[in-house]
């Protein structure tokens, strides 16, 4: 599959419940960010059944913002509307095969459970 670049108004749709979908902050500046984008187009290509999409910081500030992205690349993964996992820094072909593997495997419906539990305790005292 291709890789799709996000903005703040496609975000919603391609984060909705069902959706693996991994994105990358990025910038055409940075060199880190260069060398890691030959990585995640091949991992769009062997796992179709993954959302790979790209947010250029530069384009996209105010986006990357709302993410409190402080260093690029910055690799989230979104499943079922969730965040389950966040990282500055390119990783390896391998180390995004493996997180892709993780992420597939969890089970999103005690996810869910976990995080409804949470909303419904009231705040703790400071």
């Amino acid at each position: 599959m291709a890789v799709i670049n996000l903005t703040e108004l496609t975000f919603a749709d391609a984060v909705a419940v069902g959706n693996t979908v991994i994105i990358d902050f990025w910038a055409p500046w940075c060199g880190p960010c260069q060398a890691f984008g030959p990585v995640f187009e091949a991992a769009a290509e062997a796992h179709p059944e993954v959302i790979f999409a790209k947010v250029n910081t530069e384009e996209q500030e105010s986006f990357a913002t709302a993410f409190n992205i402080r260093s690029i690349p910055t690799l989230m993964i979104f499943r079922d509307e969730v965040m389950l996992y966040r990282e500055a820094g390119a990783v390896s072909a391998a180390h995004l095969d493996l997180l892709i593997q993780r992420v597939n495997e969890i089970d999103m419906d005690k996810v869910h459970a976990e995080l409804a539990r949470q909303a419904s305790e009231p705040d703790a005292p400071n």
